[in-house]
């Protein structure tokens, strides 16, 4: 592959070879290469929804069919991710298309420009979500470090007869709300040690719980510019109130939780409520536990001053690295996988939202008609549940996570900072740190701050982060 193709493609090169064509045409209309390269190797997470998983092996095995390529998936723990995309980076050498659940901003100096591929899969089904750009494109570079194919919405999931017992059938409504109920939930049920299940620990629900509290508290690590200002008022106002819900709903098992942990506690009844996504209820469905049919779920919880935002669940991102020996065969891939978004999304029983809402449109629409379609399907989908909800429109508060689900880094891009900050942990350590008094909440504040900084100004020496002169 010359160094012009591999920094972008022309239009004459979307070409679909002869001897292909009629056996692609069942797998889509994208094949990107003029001589097929024979393998694709593709890393990605052990899906929370384990039929997603089955659906994906066999879509790959299919495509690789079809194109003449072998096509190899592994899948791995989503906690072991990040450690093994530095492994594959610093070897130079893994797989060809490789996933992550969150922006991987960090690893931008080490990735393909994607926007060859952004630009043909919105030429085949509209525009991607101003959510999922944010998350996969830097404006200080103008790189695309990344391609989303898919977006998961994190409402709340609650118990609505722990809920209904204290007078709030329709489960919180503001984050004052889990201060409020938590001692109320415990009074009714004494073995419930942990009402409210936030956790605070190194794991992914905690990162996005503590943005969630963050942002909705109208604080947040970075501004619009990249400036840190995580140390304003807010910010403090934010942790302060995660002291109080510690206090009022958990205690420090939480601190040690993993990915898994507050799935786990919901579908046992220990706790009341979690910020996650549907895969806790899945999981309860799948296995025909009672709970399911008393799990409900509410969008993102309001902040003192009607601030509601939260962080999507996860944000599936795929890149292909500067190493990679089919680079021309993964963009092929990708597209064509966009081209089959809808039995993506039933595959992963409404846990993956696609990124291009046109993705999931009726066959034959129009393509300036082609995203309202897509949002439309989710609408219906999500109001009768075709995967058996009771009741059938259980799923509904998840449709409208586009009005309250923002990017890691809100309310600026997913720069490689923002990244480092997520991978490191550094919020969920800054609350936990406040919440067991090892330091007074104004101190975690200001280490956490000063630990920002440091990493944004690492990578604004390097030129992919831009802000610096409204630094708190």
């Amino acid at each position: 592959m010359t160094e012009r193709r591999r920094k972008g493609l022309d239009r004459r090169e979307f070409v679909t070879t002869t001897g292909a064509a009629a056996v692609a045409a069942a797998l889509g209309p994208t094949v990107w290469i003029k001589r097929p390269q024979k393998t694709l190797k593709i890393l990605q997470w052990s899906h929370f929804v384990p039929s997603y998983d089955v659906w994906f092996d066999k879509y790959a095995k299919d495509w690789g069919t079809a194109h003449g390529v072998e096509v190899t998936v592994d899948h791995i723990a989503l906690a072991d991710l990040r450690t093994r995309a530095t492994a594959e980076v610093a070897a130079q050498q893994g797989h060809d298309l490789f996933q992550f659940l969150s922006p991987p901003g960090a690893f931008e100096p080490q990735v393909l420009d994607m926007a060859d591929v952004v630009q043909e899969a919105e030429r085949q089904n509209g525009p991607i979500l101003d959510l999922c750009k944010r998350s996969t494109y830097n404006p200080v570079t103008r790189k695309w470090f990344g391609f989303s194919d898919n977006y998961v919405p994190d409402p709340g999931d609650y118990l609505k007869s722990f809920w209904t017992e204290i007078g709030m059938p329709d489960g919180p409504v503001t984050w004052e709300d889990l201060v409020k109920a938590a001692p109320l939930i415990k009074g009714k049920h004494p073995e419930i040690q942990i009402p409210i299940g936030i956790g605070m620990a190194e794991e992914l629900d905690s990162n996005m719980a503590a943005r969630a509290m963050l942002w909705s508290f109208d604080g947040s690590v970075q501004d619009q510019n990249e400036n840190v200002v995580l140390k304003s008022d807010h910010g403090r106002e934010a942790l302060e109130f995660g002291v109080r819900l510690f206090k009022a709903g958990m205690n420090p098992s939480v601190l040690s939780w993993n990915a898994a942990s507050n799935n786990q506690a919901l579908n046992a009844r220990t706790t009341g409520y979690i910020l996650n996504s549907i895969s806790a209820y899945r999981t309860a469905q799948d296995n025909k536990l009672p709970v399911a049919d008393d799990i409900f779920f509410v969008g993102a919880l309001k902040g003192p001053r009607g601030t509601g935002w939260a962080s999507e669940h996860v944000m599936g991102i795929y890149v292909i690295w500067k190493f990679a020996q089919s680079p021309d065969t993964a963009k092929t891939f990708l597209v064509d996988l966009i081209a089959h978004y809808r039995d993506a999304v039933l595959g992963s029983k409404l846990y993956n939202f696609p990124s291009f809402p046109g993705s999931v449109a009726d066959p034959g629409t129009a393509l300036a008609q082609k995203s309202a379609s897509g949002n439309r399907w989710l609408d219906q989908v999500t109001s009768n549940d075709p995967f058996g909800s009771n009741p059938p429109g259980k799923l509904k508060p998840i449709a409208t996570a586009l009005q309250w689900a923002t990017n890691i880094g809100h309310p600026g891009p997913a720069n490689p900072a923002e990244s480092e900050v997520f991978d490191t942990f550094v919020l969920p350590t800054m609350f936990s740190s406040a919440a067991t008094d090892r330091m007074p909440a104004k101190q975690a504040l200001e280490e956490a701050h000063q630990q920002v900084k440091k990493i944004f100004e690492k990578w604004r020496s390097r030129g992919l982060v831009a802000g610096g002169a409204g630094d708190l």
